[in-house]
């Protein structure tokens, strides 16, 4: 019988998310992310990306080509967590076992799809999309294929607010104009070599005999990426649990001796689990280190530090200060980096309000400088309660006041008021709030 596996990938999610729970941001241009001098996109709506504004791009950057009416607002991930769980709910009510990849994808293999026609198919997705958007309020694109490969890419094909179902046996004419970085498994060094033999294309890797593309791309890896370009998949879609830990270690090719070599290969493996923490949408509270000596012989030392981060600065600084001097401990043969004590990040510290700058010393009398305002204790995208206008949210504030939107999911475009900033009415809200 054919096989058919679904992608769902909910389009631009957190954007998407906090568009939904603050109706007055529908249709408008928004980012979420930090504001501080590193902060980054982590998620950007349709309408900023018509401004060439992409997620993981400098805040700074983006701020630049952000429009009068645009908004910047802190992430909330309570809300995406809660909207990603009421996303999937409706999944395994028509397809039990997920694996999901993220907050906002995952593959499914519903059991009644075993066997079922194009048309079939067809009309199962449009109908799951339809019950996601109704139940939920968010859109999802989907894909549909024979296996895990080909239903990824269908759905990122498929969007935005699409679907896209790939016929049985016409996978590899489907894959082979893609460009080679469309397949899973395929960075920028893979990349790099396959354009030094001159393929390009899935096409084109799809042709390479076996014995090029293991010479090319290593035994295993090669052997896989070029059945997986041919449209070949037969990896099973299977419920992949929490994650607990991620991790990334290399084997060097010489015992590395001095500690500035071991250093900087760290600080390289470091960035790779930081990578697999960020892809899993969480932040970690321990550094675990991992050396094999020479002669086999291994040793783990770990840190835990005083609050979760996915701080790549921080987390590389850990891990550097656990290493071992090759001096005393002996040549390295392999090293290893871990994050764990994950958790979904409620926070982000790159949001918190800097503290208020203290004046030098001077010598010079100075006249009496007027008395300012307090800095404001709330700050834009901030959940917030009052006592009798209920949910709302920061739309600024500064010079001792604040300005609220009273609004969440059902409500509607809210109405705003402004109050004093120490209004004793105004309360923080939960982030779940909005989700009425």
């Amino acid at each position: 019988m054919a096989r058919w596996v679904i992608h769902l990938d909910l389009d631009a999610f957190y954007a998407s998310a906090e568009q939904l729970t603050r109706p007055t941001l529908a249709g408008r241009p928004v980012l979420v992310g930090g504001t501080g001098p590193r902060g980054v996109v982590a998620g950007a709506s349709y309408e900023s990306r018509a401004f060439g504004i992409k997620s993981a791009m400098p805040m700074a950057q983006a701020r630049r080509l952000l429009p009068a009416n645009g908004v910047i607002v802190p992430p909330r991930f309570r809300v995406y967590e809660r909207l990603s769980q009421e996303v999937f709910a409706v999944v395994t009510s028509v397809a039990p076992v997920l694996e999901k990849i993220s907050l906002d994808e995952a593959f499914a293999e519903p059991p009644s799809l075993a066997g079922a026609s194009l048309a079939e198919v067809t009309a199962f997705c449009a109908s799951l999309r339809a019950r996601i958007r109704s139940e939920t309020g968010l859109v999802a694109s989907i894909g549909a294929g024979n296996g895990k490969q080909i239903a990824k890419i269908a759905s990122d094909e498929a969007k935005p607010d699409g679907l896209l179902v790939v016929p049985q046996g016409t996978e590899r004419e489907f894959l082979a104009p893609l460009p080679v970085q469309a397949l899973w498994g395929i960075g920028p060094v893979a990349e790099g070599k396959l354009r030094f033999i001159g393929v390009q294309t899935l096409g084109q890797l799809a042709a390479l005999s076996e014995q090029d593309a293991v010479a090319t791309l290593g035994g295993v890896v090669g052997r896989d990426l070029r059945r997986l370009a041919t449209g070949f998949d037969d990896r099973p879609v299977a419920d992949r649990g929490e994650t607990k830990q991620v991790s990334a270690e290399t084997t060097f090719d010489t015992d590395i001796i001095d500690l500035a070599t071991l250093r900087t290969e760290v600080r390289r493996i470091a960035v790779g689990a930081h990578k697999r923490l960020v892809k899993a949408e969480r932040v970690a509270r321990t550094v675990v280190i991992k050396l094999r000596h020479t002669d086999m012989h291994t040793v783990t030392r770990s840190e835990t530090i005083s609050a979760p981060t996915d701080d790549l600065t921080e987390l590389s600084a850990v891990a550097e200060r656990l290493l071992l001097d090759p001096a005393e401990f002996g040549g390295i043969r392999l090293a290893g980096v871990a994050y764990s004590g994950l958790s979904v990040p409620h926070q982000d510290a790159l949001f918190t309000l800097a503290a208020p700058s203290v004046p030098s010393t001077s010598t010079v009398v100075a006249a009496p400088a007027p008395v300012a305002a307090p800095p404001s204790e709330w700050r834009q995208g901030d959940d917030v309660v009052h006592s009798e206008y209920g949910t709302g949210w920061v739309q600024g504030a500064g010079h001792g006041r604040v300005t609220v939107r009273f609004e969440h999911r059902t409500s509607g475009p809210g109405v705003a008021r402004t109050f004093p900033q120490s209004d004793p009415a105004l309360t923080r809200g939960d982030p779940g709030d909005c989700l009425k």
